[in-house]
């Protein structure tokens, strides 16, 4: 079943006088929304007792949880040392998001640097492949690993490149992030047709199992020459991408993907936006 939800707490959710993740559940319920992301973007600061307390708080309320982690990874640096840094920071949000009795976890795969565009992107498949035997070996193979594609030019994160990262293992599920897919490609997502073409691919490459319950994230995204530069509301009217062609594409392929709100503090409010846009969608 397709599912919507909101990436961290809203600005709404503060001024709703709500204080703490465990209390994102109820606050979801009024927006009739059916999961989370949880970010752990600026690092891993939360204890286990919290988590697990986050964690009860879903499994009881029927919602849903995932987590991105940490924005320091990077697995094309050259350097080892920092490469043994960005396996740790997805294992141990691995490890968390057990906590939280989640099953997804969204990471950026790396930045280009100054190296060919070809090397970064072989290195960070090398680094992946590694990456399969840790998680593997430590037991955590029963999680979606979603590499996400990015809206920098710099960043190593186009549709084909993450696509091949996820073949190396089944334990890869692309997070496919339209508004970063528009921002990168000048606003390339416009239509129907325009959404279909990159899933159909994604299909093709993939298979329709691995693809029907894929990772969505979406937001509008200002963007320039060098790709994305911020996260916008669906209150813009400048950007895009929008979303009602993705709903129509989605519901043509008949896939169920989890789709996350990425908006700039109106997360929720834009998460509920979409899916009352997907539920009014008849073919």
């Amino acid at each position: 079943m397709i599912k919507f939800g909101p990436s961290g707490n809203s600005a709404s959710f503060y001024a709703m006088g709500y204080k703490h993740t465990a209390q994102a559940p109820e606050y979801l319920d009024k927006f009739d929304l059916d999961c989370f992301e949880y970010s752990f973007g600026r690092g891993i600061t939360l204890s286990q007792d919290k988590a697990l307390q986050i964690g009860d708080a879903f499994a009881a309320a029927g919602k849903e949880i995932s987590v991105h982690a940490p924005y320091f990874i990077n697995f094309a640096n050259p350097d080892d040392e920092a490469a043994q840094k960005s396996y740790a920071y997805v294992l141990n949000s691995a490890k968390f998001l057990k906590f939280f009795g989640g099953n997804r976890l969204v990471f950026h795969p790396a930045a280009q640097g100054k190296a060919g565009r070809e090397e970064a992107v072989s290195r960070t498949a090398d680094r992946l492949k590694i990456l399969r035997d840790m998680i593997y070996e430590s037991g955590l193979e029963d999680i979606m690993y979603c590499p996400e594609t990015m809206g920098k030019l710099a960043q190593i994160g186009t549709l084909e490149e993450i696509v091949s990262f996820c073949k190396i293992d089944k334990i890869y599920t692309p997070a496919i992030d339209f508004g970063h897919i528009n921002a990168r490609e000048q606003g390339s997502l416009r239509t129907v047709e325009d959404y279909k073409t990159r899933l159909e691919y994604a299909i093709s490459e993939l298979g329709y199992e691995r693809m029907k319950h894929f990772h969505v994230h979406f937001s509008k995204i200002m963007y320039g020459g060098k790709g994305e530069i911020k996260h916008l509301t669906f209150a813009d009217d400048i950007y895009g991408p929008q979303f009602e062609p993705l709903a129509v594409a989605l519901k043509q392929l008949n896939l169920e993907p989890y789709i996350v709100s990425e908006s700039d503090g109106t997360q929720a409010e834009d998460a509920r936006a979409m899916k009352l846009i997907y539920n009014s969608v008849n073919l």
